[in-house]
């Protein structure tokens, strides 16, 4: 299966939607001398948007970090049906605000992993950066410092960043923390949109209204999966009890 962000997919093969865009088995992970994953077992669809939710330090940042291959499992298993790696998309605090990079320099930053960072773009690569500007919006921003935008703005340029990358994985740390209504509504319906084209996306999100508008839910807390499936099946006032206790 091979499937560009931005080149729509609408009819994928019927196998292929049932086939997971990622599965694991007796997943752990953490950082040494703390242990954060515990024995995860789950699938993440294709062609869907999959939220990872839970309380802050639940294990999202660390899913995602295993999923994206930059953080190694200690243990378990870690299936991957696609041919390109995953793109990820760190949270925004993580893309420092001193850096000298226009908006256009940033998102051209998706391409490194294909050509490498001192080689000179090629006509590909402009169309593609183009395109995914054109797609985010973000176009008349182009000559902009990153320091200078706006929240939704800057969010929206690194997940330009991302589509860049031809990854039909897209992983998202937090994308809507931090914006205006406004603002987490355009990344949603985005999301929605990417999903529609044949990506699989998989945000980590504390904030319950954005995993509802899901299409899968994995449910995270103190590092382990107390549930997966359609949000309304997982996100339920009982386990939000049992997750999200007064102090």
């Amino acid at each position: 299966m091979k499937t560009m962000f931005i080149t729509p997919d609408p009819s994928p093969d019927p196998a292929e939607r049932r086939t997971p865009r990622v599965r694991f088995t007796g997943l752990s992970a953490g950082y040494p001398g703390r242990p954060v994953l515990r024995q995860l077992e789950a699938e993440i669809p294709a062609f869907a948007v999959t939220a990872l939710v839970g309380p802050n330090g639940s294990g999202k940042s660390t899913l995602l970090g295993v999923l994206a291959g930059v953080i190694h499992p200690t243990a378990g298993e870690l299936h991957h049906a696609g041919d390109r790696p995953p793109a990820f998309v760190p949270q925004r605090g993580a893309v420092g605000d001193a850096l000298p990079l226009t908006v256009r320099q940033t998102v051209e930053m998706g391409r490194w992993g294909d050509r490498g960072p001192w080689r000179r773009p090629t006509r590909r690569d402009r169309a593609l950066v183009d395109t995914a500007m054109e797609r985010l919006d973000i176009t008349h921003l182009a000559a902009r410092q990153l320091g200078e935008l706006s929240g939704g703005q800057r969010q929206r340029t690194l997940i330009a960043q991302g589509l860049t990358q031809e990854s039909d994985l897209l992983l998202l740390d937090e994308p809507t923390t931090g914006l205006d209504p406004e603002a987490r509504d355009r990344i949603a319906t985005l999301l929605t949109e990417l999903a529609a084209d044949g990506v699989s996306v998989v945000h980590a999100t504390h904030d319950l209204e954005a995993a509802r508008s899901a299409d899968a839910c994995l449910l995270l807390h103190d590092g382990r999966l107390l549930g997966q499936g359609h949000p309304e099946q997982v996100i339920t006032p009982s386990t939000l009890a049992r997750i999200w206790q007064p102090a």
